[in-house]
């Protein structure tokens, strides 16, 4: 269990030292991707806005992505990737079954994003280049900081996180408005000479409604959509149309009493921005401490004798797990144990295309056994037995924990 806690540390930064916090998002094209991206004003000049790294990154093992921490702007430019597995009992328990030749967790690509600031969707601070690095995402992790020091500075002379996270939000919408913009005046210009015949008219249709939509201060993801205007948006991943879900970054001692005065204030923005995204208190000095006490074998003691203060990470990672509708399936056997992540609502072909594009593309059939009824059961030949072995086609949604092995053409 501790293993898999240094694991999850990995992908958290400490920002005790540090005005702002990261956002965290899941890659649609590995669907198990999650970036770091972070938006830091400081006490320099708020015109510029740069990005400072005061106290160095949160990770049990820094070295293990090479990330550069200075106390000047931007001294990171190029996304750093690391791996953490997601912690599943349900995976253990296959392993153990197995005794597999080779174990391969569910895992989540974590990649630290060099900083957002104020005017990013201008350019600013190189806002477009750290933009681009999110464009493929499935969803935010949205870190934010809750907690008051004096030995933290802030540009404004105080801490207020909805003001904080208005302006990320503010950044992803202009930063959308510009795209639909450009994408709508180019299929205008198509539609007007008759390339594409009615369609482009109805995708220039579409694309109007979404920049209205924007420009009214509304993020995509609040929107009903048409069938037409929901194929235009899956075309081009806007950054608001991604869900979010918020880390609140709040101090030791609000994180162990279970209070913090910011709170009531970020959930009643959060119902008044019309969404209802999961909001997950932590504390990243606390998180921090446990990782020194760690370090040096102290921690077992810690927690017998502090039995109430617990880790929350792998508990986030958990929930952002469901929270951005990520689920995971096994592919389970003497030669290997594996997990998969992919998207809730996905089709065994689409499943199948997850482990190789072969198998999307000469998918035949997928025979699915639920975890319960493995575990319930003991043996796959038991489930056949019991009639729980199910061979399913092209149009069946892949449930959390099943148990699949594809049948595919070469």
């Amino acid at each position: 269990m501790e293993n898999e806690r240094m694991e999850a540390v990995k992908w958290l930064h400490y920002h005790l030292k540090q005005p702002f916090s990261p956002e965290c998002v899941v890659d649609a094209a590995y669907r198990d991707h999650i970036a770091v991206l972070e938006f830091v004003r400081t006490n320099s000049n708020f015109a510029n806005n740069p990005k400072i790294y005061s106290e160095g990154r949160f990770y049990s093992n820094p070295e293990v992505l090479h990330i550069p921490a200075e106390n000047f702007p931007f001294c990171t430019i190029d996304p750093n990737d690391a791996v953490v597995p997601l912690p599943d009992q349900r995976f253990n328990w296959l392993v153990n079954k197995y005794e597999p030749a080779s174990v391969v967790p569910p895992v989540i690509s974590i990649t630290d994003i060099a900083g957002l600031v104020r005017g990013a969707a201008e350019g600013a601070g190189l806002g477009n280049a750290f933009l681009s690095h999110i464009q493929a995402v499935d969803a935010i992790y949205h870190m934010v900081r809750a907690f008051d020091s004096t030995e933290v500075t802030h540009v404004e002379g105080n801490v207020d996180p909805v003001r904080d996270m208005k302006i990320i939000q503010e950044e992803l919408r202009l930063k959308d408005i510009e795209r639909v913009i450009k994408e709508a005046a180019g299929v205008k210009k198509l539609a007007e000479r008759g390339v594409g015949g009615k369609e482009k008219k109805v995708e220039y249709e579409a694309l109007v409604h979404i920049q209205e939509w924007l420009e009214a201060g509304k993020d995509v993801s609040f929107g009903t959509w048409s069938a037409v205007e929901v194929e235009v948006l899956n075309t081009m991943q806007l950054l608001t149309a991604k869900p979010v879900a918020y880390l609140i970054n709040v101090s030791k001692r609000d994180y162990l009493r279970k209070s913090n005065k910011y709170l009531p204030k970020i959930a009643e923005y959060i119902k008044e921005r019309g969404g209802n995204e999961p909001v997950i208190p932590l504390s990243c000095e606390f998180e921090l401490e446990l990782l020194d006490l760690e370090a040096g074998g102290q921690l077992e003691t810690y927690f017998k004798e502090n039995p109430a203060h617990k880790s929350i990470l792998n508990r986030v990672l958990k929930m952002g797990y469901s929270a951005l509708s990520l689920i995971h399936f096994f592919t389970a056997g003497k030669d290997e144990v594996r997990g998969w992540t992919i998207r809730k609502g996905r089709l065994a072909p689409q499943a199948a295309g997850v482990i190789h594009t072969d198998f999307e593309k000469g998918f035949i059939m997928a025979e699915v056994q639920a975890f319960a009824d493995l575990k319930e059961l003991g043996s796959e030949e038991a489930v056949k037995k019991a009639g729980k072995l199910k061979q399913q086609g092209k149009k069946y949604e892949v449930q959390d924990g099943d148990i699949i092995f594809f049948k595919f053409n070469n």
